[in-house]
């Protein structure tokens, strides 16, 4: 049995209309989930024989995604092999009081940015508070996270696009299912 806290915001997204998802994640992952609405601690109970042992990894990882600002249609990405999160501390990189202009510059104008890096890294991506989350496959998701670090540490735009740009080729060959 594990325990992980989602903020209070979040927690209507993770039950679902209905409870919906809570149950959808359920069944797919064969796993109970127990949602405090209070608190926004969710119990995981793993403690049960699973067809996949890592199943249980995984369902954290999707608890931890919706938490974090994923759609729950995207976060269920992460019961799939070879698809990860990685979550970006902005305020760790830059200190408290640069957050929003860090922020501003991984959206980009009118969310260009946020939008490039997904369109040309495969991942889906998500601003929310402090944080930037990140979800991809073992060969998109460095790539994505690097543009990201990048962005953070004040490169410019223009070095940002071309460095995806130029990762382009290794990605369409993970694509078609050769191994790099």
């Amino acid at each position: 049995m594990r325990s992980i806290r989602v903020p209070a915001d979040r927690v209507g997204t993770l039950i679902g209309k209905g409870g919906e998802t809570k149950k959808a994640l359920q069944d797919i992952s064969g796993i109970k989930l127990e949602i405090n609405t209070e608190d926004g601690e969710v119990i995981i109970h793993d403690d049960v024989e699973l067809e996949d042992p890592v199943m249980a990894l995984k369902i954290i990882d999707v608890v931890k995604a919706v938490g974090r600002g994923f759609n729950p249609d995207k976060a269920m990405r992460l019961f799939d092999d070879d698809e990860y999160l990685e979550i970006v501390d902005i305020k760790e990189a830059v200190g408290a009081n640069q957050v929003a202009r860090v922020r501003g510059r991984i959206i980009g104008k009118d969310g260009k940015t946020r939008r490039l890096i997904e369109e040309l890294t495969g991942c889906d991506m998500v601003i929310y508070g402090n944080t930037v989350g990140l979800i991809g496959n073992s060969v998109s998701l460095p790539v994505a996270k690097h543009a990201v670090e990048l962005l953070i540490h004040g490169s410019e735009h223009a070095t940002v696009y071309h460095y995806m740009e130029s990762q382009r080729p290794m990605l369409r060959i993970s694509e078609m299912g050769f191994d790099i």
